[in-house]
């Protein structure tokens, strides 16, 4: 996915909208980036040596958008003055239920005004172009970054290359590594998707393209609309924090998702679209409704819902490509903290995770037999997870990404799962509070160390291995 950056932020002028609810909220005004605070108590648990950190505030800064080559560099030469006050920490529950009546206009205008340059609307080149237009009138400066997946139709590029030409802005480009797809491509072929399932192409060229470019930002703006698939959409809010990304500052609520179109239909999106006469993709007047890669999007017929033609042949619940994951529920785990469907022993039925050749995974007596070692050959790092919990489900992608780093290297990495008839020896024994717990057992010593942050890229936990191993 790539990061856009207008050339100019001069005002729009006054128009009339068909939409009753269609209003600015404010003038024009120069970006203002919000600040968070995170903090983290220390954690004192019985046998582990804990760790701690306090991440330091992010401040206010107010900036004018650079064109830059990635999100990523943008991100890293920006530099905040000292304030004096630093801001409370957002309820974005709150703020969601007291946008949920507003326009998309409002809701875009509050985007804006409180990220500034660290926000950037997500344009996959279909009717999504909404999103580009109401940041427009707002008269704010904007940015706006896409994925090139190497497998879009000619017509979609096409498309882009009349937005910007459009709106005068540069749509910066965020593409797949190139080892992982030739490695993908030669060893399944080019269209092993149709066989196994949509989820590990996707993964290669959009959701890791993605993680790189969040990583450079703190909220995003997407194009979801709670119509749009009724089995994974139905429930998004207007704002929210992310439940599956993180942001520049990592770690859990690090990253803010806004759907200013959330509420609106269809229908309306598109009467918008031809009422300000904005460029379209050519491929909606063949039947395309919702658009991705060439070969996985088809037309739809007359009565069908949009994402039926989406990844046609898979099942019709779960039309995601791992770009909104945080939409989709396990059966019997709809929720998280105790709403899922829980036996008595407390566990959920939910799909394992974390499954991978180079990730071990550790029996109650496996992992007290390690835990009893006290001249150990070599560390052993193990995640205590929840299958249900949708941080651990977060984190996967990251953890097997380290595990297949470290692989070879002389460092085990595992996992235990430590919900049910589990839990109580892992909170007594392994220091677990919450879930996922990462601990390190390092050579020659017995005591286990737990990983302190709530950053779970592979950077960062590559990092923590690195220093104790």
């Amino acid at each position: 996915m790539a990061l856009a950056v207008t050339t100019s932020s001069s005002s729009a002028a006054p128009t009339t909208s068909f939409f009753s609810r269609l209003v600015s909220s404010s003038d024009a005004k120069a970006p203002q980036i919000g600040s968070f605070k995170f903090s983290e108590k220390p954690h004192v648990s019985s046998g582990v040596v804990n760790l701690t950190q306090r991440r330091s505030s992010v401040r206010p800064l107010n900036a004018e958008p650079q064109r830059h080559d990635s999100i990523v560099p943008l991100a890293a030469t920006i530099v905040a003055p000292e304030v004096a006050a630093e801001k409370a920490e957002e309820d974005y529950e709150q703020l969601a239920k007291g946008l949920e009546i507003a326009s998309p206009l409002e809701i875009m205008d509050k985007a804006l005004e409180k990220f500034g340059n660290d926000i950037a609307i997500a344009f996959s080149g279909a009717e999504d172009v909404a999103l580009i237009e109401y940041a427009h009138l707002t008269g704010r400066p904007y940015r706006v970054f896409s994925l090139d997946t190497g497998r879009l139709n000619p017509e979609t590029y096409k498309f882009f290359n009349a937005v910007e030409k459009h709106y005068g802005i540069h749509i910066e480009y965020m593409f797949p590594d190139a080892v992982e797809v030739q490695a993908l491509v030669r060893t399944k072929g080019l269209f092993s998707f149709y066989e196994d399932g949509h989820q590990e192409c996707c993964r290669v060229r959009k959701v890791r393209p993605l993680r790189r470019a969040l990583k450079g930002l703190r909220a995003w703006i997407t194009g979801q609309r709670k119509d749009q698939s009724p089995g994974t959409r139905s429930e998004i809010p207007v704002v929210q924090v992310d439940p599956v990304f993180e942001g520049m500052d990592g770690g859990i609520g690090s990253l803010v998702k806004w759907n200013p179109v959330a509420n609106v239909n269809g229908l309306d999106i598109w009467n918008f679209l031809r009422t300000m006469d904005v460029p379209v993709n050519s491929l909606h007047s063949q039947g395309y409704v919702s658009i991705g890669c060439e070969p996985c999007t088809r037309p739809v017929l007359p009565g069908q819902h949009e994402r039926e033609g989406r990844w046609w042949w898979e099942d019709a619940k779960a039309k995601e490509c791992g770009l909104h994951k945080g939409n989709l529920k396990q059966e019997d785990a709809s929720g998280f903290n105790g709403n899922g469907a829980t036996h008595a022993n407390g566990s959920v039925n939910a799909t394992d995770i974390f499954n991978s050749q180079n990730v071990i995974s550790l029996s109650r007596a496996g992992i007290e037999n390690l835990a009893k070692l006290e001249n150990r050959t070599e560390p052993w790092l193990v995640v205590l997870y929840a299958p249900w919990c949708r941080f651990c489900q977060a984190m996967e992608e990251s953890y097997v990404d380290l595990a297949e780093k470290l692989a070879g290297s002389g460092v085990k990495v595992a996992k235990f799962r430590a919900d049910g008839d589990q839990k109580e020896y892992a909170k007594s024994e392994l220091g677990l509070e919450s879930f996922p717990t990462i601990i390190l057992f390092p050579k020659h010593s017995s005591r286990p160390i737990k990983y302190p942050s709530e950053k779970r890229d592979v950077d960062s936990l590559m990092t923590f291995v690195n220093v104790l191993r």
